[in-house]
């Protein structure tokens, strides 16, 4: 299985909205994703895709060496891929807000069927690096108060409950807790996710290839259906205090 990570654009809209109707109950509008693309400056969001060939491999990686990410973010992913499979095709998609020092992560979303295979938590650590890299000290993000399994992620990646949005799911009304991250600009964090990354490349085995992969991380399925409601029109990260 060939897996690779590259930037969300236009034309993934409706694809990523396929795949997010797979996992969320109150899936975003494609109009909120078209909305978020056309601010790059302060938004960052990411595909998973399995099985592309050498030829879309190459233009993801264009895409991000344009973006001054080619050294951090060498393509693709390699796992071992079944010949009878489809190219290209994408099974998740992650994305976050960024503005001054806070990274704002809005939506984590993998197929069911992909599920229990590390690729929640490869885009999550994604998010980790670009927020690094735009010098942000934070991430923060909600979670249902009823996801313990994505809990237990986030507190092996240094996030801490801060407090309690109420009612802050429109589906059914379940509160969120509100998770942040230690300080990305403490060298002794920012090698704990360096050990946690390596020991992702250790527990994939020979299917990883670290040499040519770099800031991607583990899983459990826990990071695989998180999100934020969706972005009302007009607003801003930092008014968007309920998503």
């Amino acid at each position: 299985m060939t897996y690779s990570i590259g930037l969300m654009q236009q034309d993934d809209v409706p694809e990523v909205s396929r795949v997010e109707r797979q996992c969320f109950s109150n899936p975003w509008p494609s109009s909120a994703y078209r909305r978020e693309l056309r601010n790059p400056a302060n938004n960052y969001y990411i595909v998973l895709r399995e099985g592309q060939d050498a030829a879309q491999q190459e233009h993801e990686r264009e895409r991000h060496e344009a973006r001054g990410l080619g050294a951090r973010l060498p393509l693709p992913l390699p796992f071992l891929r079944r010949a009878d499979e489809p190219s290209s095709a994408i099974v998740g998609f992650a994305g976050m807000w960024i503005l001054f020092d806070e990274a704002h992560v809005t939506t984590i979303g993998v197929l069911p069927e992909r599920r229990g295979r590390g690729l929640g938590e490869l885009m999550l650590v994604d998010l980790f690096a670009e927020a690094e890299r735009r010098r942000a000290e934070w991430l923060t993000l909600e979670v249902r108060v009823s996801n313990e399994q994505a809990q237990r992620l986030y507190t092996k990646y240094g996030f801490h409950s801060q407090g309690v949005r109420r009612r802050y799911y429109s589906d059914n009304n379940e509160d969120a807790y509100i998770m942040w991250s230690e300080s990305m600009h403490n060298p002794a964090y920012l090698a704990r996710v360096q050990e946690l990354r390596e020991r992702l490349y250790a527990r994939l085995g020979d299917q990883w290839n670290p040499a040519r992969a770099d800031a991607r991380g583990e899983d459990d399925a826990a990071t695989e259906a998180h999100r934020t409601p969706d972005p009302a029109s007009g607003d801003t990260p930092q008014t968007r205090d309920n998503g």
